[in-house]
């Protein structure tokens, strides 16, 4: 239960993704200095109604204002969201 009252234009897009901190994501496309398919770990996740985060990728370059265009969960993260995602329909 939030601690707060949700923002009233906080409204997420339906294929935004929930991440947290330390979630494994992997790019869908190529970014500056980050090959397509890059493994990285969530530094950052903020926003309330864009969802964006900041990444640490394995060949060391962190990126931010990254999303669900820039990024797919991957290993636990993946498994999670599909649990969670099954759960509400």
């Amino acid at each position: 239960m939030p601690t707060w009252k949700p923002h009233a234009l906080a409204k997420p897009h339906a294929d935004q993704l929930a991440l947290r901190a330390n979630d494994r994501v992997r790019t869908t496309v190529e970014l500056p200095g980050v090959p397509q398919g890059t493994e990285g770990k969530v530094l950052l996740a903020n926003g309330f109604n864009w969802l964006r985060y900041r990444v640490l990728f394995a060949n060391g370059v962190e990126v931010g204002d990254l999303d669900a265009r820039h990024l797919e969960p991957a290993g636990r993260t993946a498994k999670r969201l599909a649990k969670a995602a099954a759960r509400a329909r």
